[in-house]
């Protein structure tokens, strides 16, 4: 497999994961399909409810969907998200994790976990409902944190 290191613009500014690797010890990467509709405000309030507690555990999360760049701002203003929010409209970090929806139109609802090696540790998918990606990724964490990973 291709690395699945990347850099985008985000709400953040610039970020390129292997950058943030460097200082954590997992980044939780969740692609979400549209900012503002009703499943992924869920998911984005309850990952920004959790932030504290990813960041006891050294996490870095970030955010993607294809929306512009704008619209992540204020998606992220508006529910307070301080992690970074990428804007990938042009589909090239959704690409490379493979996180095309059905439709192929932007993400499907899907989260990583990778460790400090680049390497996808955990993959979250076809949850019951959005904001379960939040919790069962911190779930994970403190279970990688626990085997001393």
């Amino acid at each position: 497999m291709e690395s699945i290191d990347f850099e985008a613009e985000s709400t953040n500014g610039k970020i390129k994961l292997s950058d943030i690797l460097k200082e954590k010890d997992f980044v939780v990467v969740y692609f979400y399909p549209k900012a503002f509709t009703s499943g992924c405000t869920q998911e984005l309030k309850r990952f920004v409810e959790l932030y504290e507690e990813f960041k006891k555990y050294n996490t870095e999360i970030i955010g993607v969907s294809n929306d512009k760049l704008d619209t992540q701002k204020k998606f992220a203003e508006k529910y307070g998200a301080k992690f970074p929010l990428v804007a990938d409209p042009e589909l090239k970090v959704i690409n490379l994790f493979n996180a095309k929806s059905a439709r192929g139109k932007g993400a499907s609802r899907i989260t990583f976990i990778i460790d400090k090696n680049l390497k996808i540790v955990e993959t979250l998918k076809s949850l019951k409902n959005a904001a379960e990606h939040a919790d069962k990724a911190l779930e994970k964490i403190k279970e990688l944190h626990s085997k001393g990973l």
